[in-house]
């Protein structure tokens, strides 16, 4: 089969960019291509829902660009498609006088980013938004929100068919070769070889393995790490109304345990994140020889635990420990206990990693003789994905000169 274009993952990446290719060029056969059995399978389905505002990144970067007018966007498509979203604003909680400079830097950036609504909070403040918080300061990010990502991303496959029909949604095709025949690639899967002129690759947990599939000299690793969440009982929901965060440590390449009302109405808490031996392995004991093979032989990896061993062991600790998971829940709501949480499910997110053990890279989509790839698009790249599949068309029109 041809086509004009082949997008290479189904995650929201993915679908965003083959939504906005087809919108802006009707008459071309776009391909997109799907390991799984359905849509959004990975990191997009099982990451915590929210809505960024894009508060915490670098002014400037394609994080912050991005992820700004894609929460704009992503709002805009959810109330004209009817995809389960709410704009219903998150708080920053500081509990320790020691967080309050981070806390005046990231609200200083969040100046910088023009994020609505941005407010401080004292201590009884934070009561009126969030009764059952204990905490000396805070931030009120009214802009933030909540989605369900799996339905927004196959109403955009599903609008993205409807324009042209000879387009097409490939799943359960994992890609095992690109094979290069004059201008044109061939993809192939178990089931059939798919010719393209031109190659999106949006593969989130396997960026790194389609890019040297096409032969990208690429000197970083993705590395997985998994995030476990714990929900609230029936009898401990009453204490939370909507997304509460601590402030994060900047020595720490994540933004800790939060708590997130999910559009169905559960209350999640978490991720912690801990190194995984599987990078599509959702639960604490899944292994995958080629994945810890490819992780541990990375120098890269263990830059990144020896700088981060104190928080590494902590967060392993957690992993298996309810108490101590518990324990970090209660910095910022005291009265929550053992009986009001639950084990809930794990995601997985994929971080190319330098060799130098540096998590904190931008997004990174680079061009590479007939295809792109998006090899570097953690969070916010589900809130900012909308926007990214905007940034890839324009790629794609500078680069293939549509």
């Amino acid at each position: 089969m041809t086509f004009d274009i082949a997008i290479v993952g189904g995650g929201i990446v993915g679908a965003a960019t083959f939504y906005k290719l087809q919108t802006k060029y009707p008459a071309l056969k776009i391909v997109l291509i799907e390991k799984e059995g359905e849509l959004a399978d990975h990191q997009t389905g099982h990451n915590s829902g929210v809505i960024h505002s894009g508060l915490y990144y670098k002014p400037g970067s394609l994080k912050a660009r991005n992820c700004i007018q894609g929460r704009h966007e992503l709002v805009a498509f959810a109330k004209e498609h009817g995809i389960d979203h709410d704009v219903c604003g998150k708080i920053v909680v500081a509990t320790d006088e020691s967080e309050l400079e981070n806390m005046e830097k990231i609200y200083q950036t969040g100046l910088e980013n023009e994020i609505e609504g941005l407010a401080k909070l004292t201590a009884d403040e934070l009561k009126i938004h969030e009764p059952h918080v204990e905490g000396i300061a805070g931030l009120l990010v009214p802009c933030t929100g909540i989605i369900d990502f799996r339905g927004a991303t196959k109403k955009m496959v599903e609008l993205a068919l409807a324009i042209q029909p000879e387009s097409r949604l490939f799943l359960n095709e994992e890609v095992t070769e690109i094979q290069k025949k004059g201008e044109t690639s061939i993809v192939v899967t178990p089931k059939q070889k798919i010719e393209a002129r031109y190659l999106v690759f949006c593969a989130g947990l396997q960026a790194d393995r389609m890019a040297k599939k096409d032969g990208v000299k690429l000197k970083e690793k993705v590395v997985g790490f998994r995030g476990d969440y714990y929900e609230l009982t029936e009898q401990g929901k009453h204490k939370v109304k909507n997304l509460i965060y601590p402030v994060p440590n900047p020595d720490f390449p994540f933004l800790g345990v939060h708590f997130t009302r999910m559009t169905d109405g559960e209350i999640e808490c978490g991720p912690n994140a801990v190194f995984t031996f599987k990078r599509e392995g959702y639960g604490k004991t899944d292994f995958s020889f080629r994945d810890t093979w490819d992780a541990l032989t990375y120098q890269g990896t263990w830059k990144l635990f020896f700088k981060n061993m104190r928080f590494g062991i902590n967060e392993y600790r957690r992993a298996f420990s309810k108490k101590l998971f518990l324990k970090t829940l209660q910095r910022m709501i005291p009265s929550l206990t053992m009986d009001d949480i639950k084990p809930g499910r794990a995601g997985v997110r994929a971080l190319l990693l330098r060799q130098d053990g540096d998590t904190r890279d931008d997004f990174r989509i680079e061009y590479h003789g007939n295809a792109i790839h998006v090899l570097n698009a953690p969070s916010p790249a589900a809130t900012a994905s909308l926007a990214i599949g905007g940034y890839i068309t324009e790629e794609v029109e500078k680069h293939f000169k549509l």
